[in-house]
């Protein structure tokens, strides 16, 4: 998809949500000419494999949310599944935290403890891919154990972000986690989604969740 297309598709995405951003030439879209800022990109994938949907969100000088994802189809077929799957599991957290703009039909909001302070929590659906036959039920336990291991966590008083992935392999009857925090690794996120029965499954199938905390004012 031209990028011209793709700046153009997302900035009606948010407009039918109310946010009017300003569309740059460098593909960006801006907030009153300001952070927070958006861009998309998409990346065709290798004959019969799955391109990339590439999105930053600048929230100031030196901090920058960087999510990906896969699009199922080739050209602008693939990069529109992309950011279907953008709008369901990532977008509504974004404009809950970044543009407060809040839909909790289409997320968990919950308030968590951590340290001294209260933190609004913004939880994206899990998003399930390559598990056809059954609809799986994602383990409450997984989010309980993430609330768990940010308890030890030293969070500075800002904007904070994770994404969560279980992939679950067929081929070995292993499976694997990943949980990143603000865009690096996270030892003990990993260790806490490791540690929930996760469904089995006839398929290959990955679970990805995209979850957003703010301070609270008081």
């Amino acid at each position: 998809m031209h990028s011209a297309t793709l700046q153009n598709d997302l900035l009606h995405l948010f407009e039918r949500h109310g946010v009017e951003l300003d569309a740059d030439e460098d593909g960006w879209l801006l907030t009153d000419g300001d952070f927070p800022a958006i861009r998309a990109e998409w990346h065709e994938g290798s004959v019969g494999e799955a391109g990339r949907l590439d999105l930053d969100v600048v929230l100031g000088e030196e901090r920058r949310i960087e999510e990906s994802f896969a699009g199922v189809g080739g050209g602008e077929a693939g990069c529109r599944d992309a950011l279907a799957t953008f709008e369901q599991g990532a977008f509504h957290v974004l404009l809950a935290a970044c543009w407060y703009i809040t839909d909790d039909r289409r997320m968990q909001i919950a308030a968590w403890d951590i340290g001294v302070r209260t933190w609004d929590v913004f939880i994206g659906p899990f998003m399930v891919r390559g598990s056809a036959t059954v609809p799986l039920e994602i383990p409450a336990q997984a989010v309980a154990a993430i609330e768990v291991a940010l308890k030890h966590e030293g969070l500075s008083p800002q904007l904070h972000w994770l994404r969560l992935v279980h992939r679950h392999a067929t081929d070995d009857g292993g499976c694997r986690c990943e949980a990143l925090l603000d865009n690096q690794p996270w030892t003990a996120g990993t260790l806490a989604l490791d540690s929930v029965a996760w469904p089995a499954a006839d398929n290959d199938y990955s679970a990805r969740c995209f979850v957003m905390l703010d301070v609270r004012d008081y």
